[in-house]
């Protein structure tokens, strides 16, 4: 192991070259960056713009439902861009129905240009609210995607309506703290 002035740690590895960036065919030795290091980070100016970028565009499950629970207006709308079928099986209290397939023709009769959009789906593994969030924007719309969907709404332990009323779901403790208000982020 090796620590560049870049700060990269290398392994060199000896046995037969190749045709592999880094390789001394006179040696037969090949130098590989760990698997983190592989592609070096990104300049200190580079990653500002990209998590800034990235905070413009998303917004979390804990933040979404402080601004919520928060007296007055939290100065967005809550958007469930789902099936029927989804919706009633739970959604956020107070998020406008949607479905992604519809807003094209709908957006405009349930939502105001003026007014920020915080879009979901049902979670990480789903891509329905970036879909939604691309058929606002195209409108005009002014959009964040909720980070986690629905799954992490109910997972970190909000309250969320179904067809038959209000549940809380107890928090999971792999994704919020159990007994603190905020998870300090």
């Amino acid at each position: 192991m090796t620590a560049t002035a870049e700060g990269i740690t290398t392994s060199t590895v000896t046995g037969s070259a190749s045709a592999t960036a880094g390789a001394d065919t006179t040696t037969g030795s090949v130098t590989v960056a760990n698997p983190v290091l592989r592609v070096a980070p990104a300049s200190p100016a580079a990653a500002a713009a990209y998590f800034g970028a990235s905070l413009a565009f998303h917004a979390d499950v804990s933040d979404v439902a402080a601004a919520l629970a928060a007296d007055g207006d939290p100065g967005f709308v809550v958007l469930d861009s789902r099936s029927t079928a989804s919706w009633e099986q739970g959604h956020i209290p107070g998020a406008v129905h949607l479905p992604t397939a519809l807003i094209p023709e709908q957006a405009e009769q349930f939502l105001d240009k003026s007014v920020p959009v915080v879009t979901y789906c049902w979670g990480p593994g789903c891509n329905g609210a970036t879909r939604a969030a691309l058929a606002l924007t195209e409108l005009g719309f002014q959009v964040k995607e909720m980070l986690g969907g629905f799954e992490y709404w109910a997972r970190e332990g909000f309250e969320f309506e179904t067809w038959e009323g209000r549940e809380r779901p107890a928090v999971d403790p792999l994704t919020a703290p159990v007994e603190a208000a905020d998870c300090g982020c």
